[in-house]
């Protein structure tokens, strides 16, 4: 099976934005699709943004991305990188949400674009390992 990796940014529906009982439905669901569906993820919601890494199947992650362009929590989805990868980066995590540091906060501020996702990557791959020391 060969796998790839997605990062998109997308903006929060106002409610998605400030209801802690939305990010929570929003972990759970997700937590239990990804683990039905074998994809791995990082979830960060900063300043009304949804920054999500996802892993999978191809098939797997065009499914998932089609029902988050279809969520109404989503608004001005941006996907940054999309590529084949070899191996899982988080691949113990079917679903985790990270603190954005003040680097990745100040690169959330800006509009993103594709031109970005090598600075987001490295930025939220950081988010991820500060997580897991703690």
């Amino acid at each position: 099976m060969s796998l790839h990796r997605v990062i998109y940014v997308s903006d929060a529906a106002e409610i998605a934005a400030t209801s802690l009982l939305t990010l929570v439905d929003i972990l759970g669901a997700s937590e239990r699709n990804n683990r039905r569906d074998h994809i791995t993820g990082v979830l960060i919601l900063h300043s009304g943004k949804f920054l999500q890494w996802v892993e999978g199947a191809r098939l797997d992650l065009d499914r998932l991305m089609a029902r988050i362009s279809q969520d109404p929590r989503h608004k001005n989805l941006v996907v940054l990188s999309d590529l084949p990868i070899t191996e899982r980066s988080f691949p113990d995590w079917s679903m985790v949400q990270v603190q954005a540091d003040p680097p990745l906060v100040g690169k959330l501020s800006a509009t993103l674009t594709p031109k970005d996702a090598d600075d987001v990557e490295r930025l939220m791959r950081s988010a991820v390992l500060a997580r897991a020391a703690h």
